[in-house]
């Protein structure tokens, strides 16, 4: 079934106020811009000459951004560090609405995820990371299940974004599923680290190709090998929906009792994957929470994530690009991000 631009807009249109829970690891993206024009006397390395720096929400901050910026309410459960990364990630989430980060929980055992990029002529140079990946401790799981279990009934969908940060495990997860289940909440499940095998009608999976490979133990080389995979994961958990992104090779959804549904690629051009995932996600659980089938909302994401590699860093797509891209309006990619860098901000 192919989404029409009237279908397609009849969703989006329910966007509006739709309340998404995200629970996940939090990170800071921090970004340093500028340019290159000669090699270190030093060391056989770029001198990069900076022209400004930014800061966005990533990881599960970042399917936060999406929701806001297609119209939803983001209502995040996470953990930070007692620094200062910590406080700019909360700080950013009070930037959505006043509620975002109510229940965003302080551990000051641990660092703040933060991700430093050097970015010139639109190329990545190097990353730096701040991060522990330690087990988040009892205590503070056991009061973000308590207040998730309290807000469940308050949001149409639960958008879990696991980063491998120490967040989620399987039997706080399992925890997590068990109140969807119970409260009839539809529940997105973006994996990365732990075991996936029999965790039951989870609404659906949006592995990466990487990440399918990891769950299925099935090399993906071509579409055959994709479906065989897809199909394995669909098994081995028992996930209503498995929805597999393949970079330049599209999606891949599949549904229970249904055939494989293969989506081509929608980029135009592909500058940065940086956060793509998250938009995919995101898309997709709105789409559904409000009445589209998976197949349309699949589609919807699939349109959303070709929008946001053509964009230099962590973004966001809008509901009014993802209107005027059903229109064949695509828009414009910002690979020359030298002049939309922004001034200094620290």
């Amino acid at each position: 079934m192919t989404l029409n631009q009237q279908r397609g807009k009849e969703v989006l249109d329910r966007f509006e106020g739709i309340r998404i829970a995200i629970l996940g690891d939090l990170m800071l993206d921090h970004y340093v811009w500028g340019y290159v024009s000669r090699i270190s006397p030093e060391a056989p390395v770029p001198i990069v000459e900076v022209t400004g720096e930014s800061e966005a929400l990533g990881g599960a901050g970042n399917v936060a951004m999406n929701v806001h910026a297609l119209g939803g309410n983001p209502q995040v459960w996470g953990v930070v560090g007692d620094d200062k990364a910590g406080r700019r990630i909360v700080e950013l989430l009070g930037e959505i609405s006043a509620d975002s980060a109510l229940h965003v929980l302080v551990d000051r055992s641990r660092p703040s995820t933060m991700k430093q990029r050097v970015v010139a002529h639109s190329q990545h140079v190097v990353r730096v990371d701040t991060e522990s990946r330690a087990p988040v401790e009892g205590p503070l799981k056991a009061e973000l299940l308590k207040r998730l279990g309290n807000g469940l009934p308050t949001v149409a969908a639960l958008v879990v974004s696991d980063y491998n940060k120490g967040l989620l495990a399987r039997e706080f997860f399992d925890a997590v599923s068990a109140r969807c289940h119970e409260g009839r909440v539809p529940c997105f499940l973006d994996p990365k680290a732990f075991d996936l095998r029999g965790i039951g009608p989870v609404t659906a999976i949006t592995p990466n190709e990487r990440e399918a490979e990891a769950i299925s133990g099935i090399k993906i080389v071509d579409r055959e090998a994709a479906d065989k995979a897809g199909q394995a994961i669909l098994s081995a958990t028992g996930a209503q929906h498995v929805l597999v992104t393949r970079g330049e090779h599209g999606m891949a959804l599949f549904s229970a009792g249904k055939p494989p549904l293969h989506l081509p690629t929608q980029a135009r051009q592909v500058f940065d994957v940086t956060g793509a995932g998250d938009t995919v996600v995101a898309v997709l659980a709105m789409a559904a929470a409000t009445g589209a089938s998976m197949a349309e909302a699949a589609q919807l994401a699939n349109l959303a994530a070709g929008v946001v590699v053509g964009r230099v860093g962590t973004a966001t797509v809008s509901r009014e690009e993802l209107s005027q891209a059903l229109d064949g309006n695509w828009p414009e990619p910002n690979g020359d991000a030298r002049s939309r860098q922004p001034r200094f901000r620290r």
